[in-house]
């Protein structure tokens, strides 16, 4: 080959090495994209059609109770009621929860967005909601009281100003804050209930962590939130306050404390729902911490998820019913009342009794393991547990009792963790707010890459 020849090739040889890169990088996204999609994580997109209808059959009957139960004056939603939509006993007749409002404010943008609702009706709920909070509701410092009666916004059962239930409220007034962006009054409601929230007065005198709440007869609560529970939201929402922030080591503040499990090692030794409230609104997925233990909570809610799915089989000897797809307890109604159990470890006072929404609030994080627990209390038990607003709050396939009433924040966590399973949205709609996004760059919540997250 002369000297003329070799510089002809040159070119060629360069284009060729040219698409050899490529081709390298575009192997490289697709081998990428396909270990994604077959991780627990992104595995929630991939319902068939018929997974898609039962989902939303159980979605939008969750969605009617706070549809039904909070048509009232002050927008606050009833915390439970009978499982046919008739009223609950006299003592629970007119109590209101903030915390299953928050709930429902959510739940109004996703039936807004599914057109179960017109999206007038949505955002006239909401602004009831926001406009009996901002102006009329009992508050101090911001904070607002556990438990209201619906139509007049009175305290009731000598409630406490509830740190982490005036942030479940605060994330629905934000989601909605979010969905109804173009809508002025509502953008400026939501700003102004949150940046009136003073949440270095609920410290009361500690540095970094918030006390559970507050009684105007004997002042602070002595509990704070002080080691691994449903708190995350609360203390993001606080490190991302505007106006009134805590410093972000108070996110690194409370105990880690360690559990484990049929060879599961996660954070937390609290029941079900501790694992799920506040990821159903925060998108930790991809995040850990850059300090101490680099958690990610997102994972480490799928480890608790499945170390109490082992844990309910391993329970099989003594309560038969239980098994790979018949599992779930988390704070519910029993025989004996209601009950804050779960485990490992162990609660004493567990008597086989199944609890729906605690498979429910797990479909963000294992949505085909949950999904066929669903399936399998519906198929199974039919129309003795599945009604009108969906699952009974709890039952006992064992003895054979139901439970008579549905819980308001029960329902929500299977609303928010069905949609979160199918579409992503509210996760996406959320985490547009800016002091949530400030409050996990202040707080070391740093995204990270791996196969199987982002």
């Amino acid at each position: 080959m002369n000297r003329h020849e070799r510089t002809r090739v040159k070119p060629c040889f360069r284009v060729f090495s040219w698409f050899k890169f490529v081709w390298a990088i575009e192997l490289f996204l697709i081998l990428t994209l396909v270990a994604q999609l077959a991780s627990p994580v992104f595995a929630r997109t991939n319902f068939s059609p018929r997974d898609h209808a039962f989902l939303e059959d159980l979605e939008r009957r969750s969605f009617q109770y706070f549809w039904e139960q909070g048509a009232t004056p002050t927008g606050l939603v009833l915390d439970r009621t009978r499982t046919t939509g008739e009223p609950a006993d006299e003592a629970h007749r007119t109590i209101g929860s903030i915390a299953a409002t928050g709930f429902g404010l959510t739940a109004l943008c996703i039936a807004a967005d599914r057109r179960w609702i017109r999206r007038e009706q949505a955002r006239e709920r909401i602004r009831t909601t926001l406009r009996f909070f901002a102006d009329r509701a009992l508050q101090e410092h911001g904070w607002f009281y556990h438990w209201m009666d619906v139509n007049t916004g009175e305290r009731k059962w000598n409630s406490e100003l509830s740190s982490i239930d005036t942030a479940l409220l605060l994330a629905g007034m934000l989601t909605a804050r979010q969905y109804f962006r173009d809508d002025a009054e509502i953008v400026r409601l939501a700003d102004r209930i949150y940046e009136r929230i003073d949440f270095p007065w609920m410290l009361n005198g500690h540095p970094t962590l918030l006390s559970m709440g507050w009684h105007p007869e004997t002042g602070f609560i002595k509990s704070r939130w002080d080691d691994y529970s449903e708190h995350m939201i609360l203390y993001l929402m606080a490190i991302g306050s505007r106006t009134h922030p805590i410093p972000p080591a108070a996110w690194y503040a409370w105990k880690r404390n360690w559990n484990e499990y049929a060879g599961y090692r996660y954070v937390g030794k609290t029941p079900l729902f501790t694992y799920q409230y506040s990821h159903a609104w925060i998108d930790f997925r991809g995040r850990r911490e850059i300090k101490q233990d680099r958690i990610d909570y997102f994972q480490n809610s799928i480890k608790a998820t499945l170390a109490h799915r082992q844990f309910c089989i391993n329970l099989a000897g003594e309560f038969p019913a239980y098994g790979p797809n018949v599992w779930g307890i988390s704070a519910s109604d029993s025989v004996n009342g209601y009950v804050a159990w779960g485990g490992p470890p162990r609660h004493p006072a567990i008597d086989g009794t199944v609890v729906p929404y605690a498979s429910a609030g797990s479909l963000m994080f294992v949505p085909r393991l949950a999904l066929a627990v669903l399936k399998t209390l519906r198929t199974k038990w039919g129309p003795e547990i599945y009604g009108r607003y969906g699952f009974a709050d709890a039952f006992n396939p064992n003895t054979g009792w139901v439970a008579r009433d549905v819980i308001g924040i029960d329902l929500g966590i299977t609303v928010l963790s069905v949609e979160n399973s199918r579409t992503a949205n509210l996760w996406r709609w959320f985490m547009k707010n800016p002091e949530i996004t400030r409050a996990l760059a202040l707080a070391g919540l740093k995204p990270y890459r791996r196969f199987g997250v982002r």
